[in-house]
């Protein structure tokens, strides 16, 4: 009789350590598929930007904000001397991305473009270098302290410059 009891015990103690084990797992699959964070985030770059053609990047800046959702993106100023002017660029460029197979839409404030990749891989927001220094004056986007200077400068060199922020991902 003693041995069953004991073998009982042990096995009590066994089913009891896989269902802590199985608890957590459940917890850690429902957390990740909650926060979203059940891969590695695809690396962005200027490789992932169709940029048009006559135009040059003069700035390229990599910010991330880890707030409550956590993202990085690539901040990236581009200028086209070719073009009569920032709206012209603006236009030829939203007709490429949608040659492309871009999605675009009206971006998070009045001024802004957005644009998704085809498989929604990639968002892309875009704006004349006025339209983006009026939004971060007016408090309603964030942009790095060197791309606001990049996108000051082109405004004083009368430059037909568009500002482009690239996330992985769509939102």
């Amino acid at each position: 009789m003693p041995t069953t009891t004991s073998s009982h015990k042990l096995l009590f103690w066994a089913l009891a350590g896989l269902g802590v084990v199985v608890a957590a797992v459940v917890v850690l699959v429902a957390v990740l598929v909650v926060t979203g964070r059940g891969g590695t985030p695809r690396a962005i770059g200027l490789r992932n930007i169709p940029l048009p053609s006559g135009t040059r990047v003069v700035s390229n800046v990599r910010s991330c904000d880890r707030g409550v959702h956590p993202y990085c993106a690539l901040q990236v100023v581009i200028v086209g001397d070719r073009y009569p002017s920032s709206a012209a660029l603006r236009a030829t460029y939203t007709r490429q991305l949608a040659k492309l197979g871009w999605t675009t839409a009206k971006g998070p404030d009045g001024n802004e473009t957005a644009a998704d990749s085809p498989g929604h891989e990639l968002r892309l927001t875009l704006a004349t270098a006025y339209e983006d220094l009026l939004g971060v004056d007016s408090n309603w986007i964030q942009r790095t302290a060197a791309t606001s200077q990049s996108l000051s400068n082109t405004m004083f060199e009368r430059a037909p410059a568009l500002s482009i922020m690239l996330v992985s991902g769509s939102s």
